[in-house]
């Protein structure tokens, strides 16, 4: 169970309204690496929700209107941040080269969690000995935190359209952070919900590339397909939304580095 000087949360989830129709739920009392957003997008005929979170405490329990209106849960990609809550749902969908049946071992030990991503191990030094700083209850005990599969998963496929009656949302399959990384794009706003193909960064941090499943020359084809789309905003998978000024940036700073990496490996 978890000990000082860790207190209970009062509420563990915080939902942000975006705009009219859209809303955020985040976890704040969640390590910044691990803090994914939960879009909530309403249509006319079906919700949708892009990613579940970290699964730490039932959504279905505290977000209950993410469940109302027959929702169509689409799952960006199978990092345990972002797939966490999935299993609370009828169904999600997701693309075939995520193995949501078969997830990756979850942890919230920081020193763990470097091995379970494989990310490099300067990381480590960098997390908390826990990647939450308030447990959801008093039972709370972070050691038997599990990653658990969906019910039941639908595949989704570059070209796919999420139809949600009044608005509709074509899936991008765009590769290079993970496999199947898939992102949604509504042409008629230019609406972008990225998940962790792209989003924005601090001085001196960079898109993660250097992970499991990870491939830096698909990342730089995906990237530099979103850079010909007609995105006006971007609703990404950790962080704030931001513009396509901020996108372009984010891109070709990217794709710069990169392609210098290899020139001179």
């Amino acid at each position: 169970m978890i000990t000082p000087p860790y207190s209970v949360a009062d509420q563990w989830f915080q939902v942000i309204q975006v705009t009219d129709d859209l809303s955020v739920t985040i976890e704040p009392y969640v390590h910044p690496f691990l803090r994914a957003n939960i879009w909530h997008l309403r249509g006319s005929r079906r919700d949708l929700v892009v990613d579940a979170g970290l699964g730490v405490h039932s959504l279905r329990q505290d977000v209950p209107q993410l469940f109302e209106h027959d929702p169509a849960l689409v799952v960006t990609h199978a990092h345990l941040d972002h797939l966490g809550g999935a299993h609370e749902f009828d169904q999600c969908y997701a693309h075939p080269a995520e193995a949501l049946h078969t997830p990756a071992p979850g942890t919230l030990r920081g020193e763990r969690l470097t091995d379970v991503l494989g990310l490099q191990a300067a990381y480590a030094a960098e997390f908390p000995e826990l990647m939450v700083d308030a447990a959801p209850g008093p039972e709370f005990d972070p050691d038997s935190y599990e990653l658990r599969p969906p019910k039941r998963w639908l595949p989704l496929t570059d070209g796919d359209v999420v139809d949600l009656g009044d608005r509709t949302l074509t899936v991008l399959h765009l590769p290079g952070h993970s496999p199947g990384s898939v992102a949604l794009f509504e042409p008629e706003t230019g609406a972008l919900f990225s998940g962790d193909v792209v989003y924005d960064l601090q001085e001196g941090e960079e898109l993660l590339d250097a992970i499991n499943g990870a491939n830096v020359p698909d990342y730089v084809d995906s990237l530099n397909r979103l850079a010909d789309l007609p995105v006006t905003i971007v609703y990404p998978g950790h962080g704030e939304p931001f513009g396509r000024p901020r996108l372009l940036e984010l891109i070709h700073g990217y794709v710069g580095s990169r392609t210098a990496r290899s020139r001179t490996s």
